[in-house]
């Protein structure tokens, strides 16, 4: 049975089946090609960690640095991506086929508005009783969307009938 990968970079004893690095020590020098165990006596008597950092490369770089601050530095550069990433929502938007004019106009703007933010937009028209017989006009209404929003959206599901209402998804222009 393989023993668990611990997270983060492999440091000190536990690089194993390397005979030399590639050292970096802990002024930022490059020393060279080091023998391993050269390199770890380097570490310890400066009272730091040798900490592999391009493990993949032959032979693998490794830096002499504090592990327990590494750590922590890694650990906030992941927290401030996290925080930088947007997660697209879907944002809905619902119409009826004999919407007025300044209601659509108004209902434009906003989907304008969610497409600034970076979400996506789905586009809701809902029948009520007869107007079911009148498909086309909620058609002809959700084309016309989609030719307005053309130059700021793209159409990632064309219009089509869901039991009584008629749904569109737009995902904005990046």
């Amino acid at each position: 049975m393989q023993a668990p990968q611990k997270e983060g970079p492999r440091a000190n004893r536990d690089i194993r089946g390397v005979r030399e690095v590639q050292l970096i020590d802990d002024t930022g020098q490059n020393r060279g090609v080091v023998p391993f165990f050269d390199a770890l006596n380097i570490a310890e008597e400066a009272g730091l960690d040798l900490v592999e950092i391009a493990p993949n490369s032959t032979p693998p770089v490794c830096k002499i640095l504090d592990l327990g601050r590494f750590k922590f530095l890694e650990q906030k550069k992941q927290s401030e991506a996290r925080k930088k990433q947007k997660t697209v929502e879907v944002k809905e938007v619902k119409l009826r086929p004999g919407i007025d004019e300044h209601d659509y106009e108004t209902k434009m703007k906003a989907v304008r508005r969610f497409f600034e933010e970076g979400d996506k937009v789905k586009v809701t028209l809902r029948f009520r009783g007869r107007e079911m017989a009148h498909q086309d006009i909620g058609y002809r209404l959700l084309v016309r969307v989609k030719t307005e929003m053309a130059e700021i959206a793209k159409v990632e599901s064309e219009p089509m009938l869901e039991g009584r209402q008629m749904i569109m998804i737009l995902a904005p222009r990046s």
